[in-house]
């Protein structure tokens, strides 16, 4: 059994679900390029190392994220960093295949969540569905 005009609910669902998550990984970045907030494993984190580069992408492609520009891309690229992040820095803790063993939950959830996003686009309430919205119409060639 379904609700009735549920459908209408999936487009600003998908934006609510991207606008969270976005945000949740704009603290994982912050934490590692301004220490805010404080993490003290990242205290003296150069920003030319892997986890470095890490937090920039996790800042500027969550700001991105957040924003709903550029969605596809940004949302696949960090979904790509997510599963590299869990790969190396969780997998070698545990069973590969038991993240609750190795802390990996986080970045498995996050890297299918931007997987997702990407497949999905941003939804309603997104730079992206703006400029869509207000692009002139193409001009179809005539047969």
């Amino acid at each position: 059994m379904s609700l009735p005009n549920t459908d209408r609910l999936v487009p600003p669902a998908l934006s609510v679900l991207r606008i969270v998550s976005a945000y949740l990984l704009i603290q994982h970045g912050s934490a590692k390029l301004f220490g805010f907030p404080h993490v003290a494993f990242f205290d003296d984190l150069q920003l030319v190392s892997l986890l470095g580069v890490a937090g920039i992408l996790e800042f500027f492609g969550g700001l991105l994220l957040l924003v709903g520009l550029f969605t596809r891309p940004v949302a696949f690229v960090l979904s790509g960093l997510l599963a590299f992040a869990y790969f190396l820095g969780h997998a070698s803790k545990g069973f590969v295949l038991a993240p609750s063993l190795n802390q990996g939950e986080a970045a498995v959830l996050f890297s299918f969540v931007f997987l997702f996003i990407a497949a999905a686009g941003a939804g309603s309430w997104s730079v992206d569905a703006w400029r869509r919205r207000s692009a002139p119409a193409p001009v179809s060639a005539a047969a």
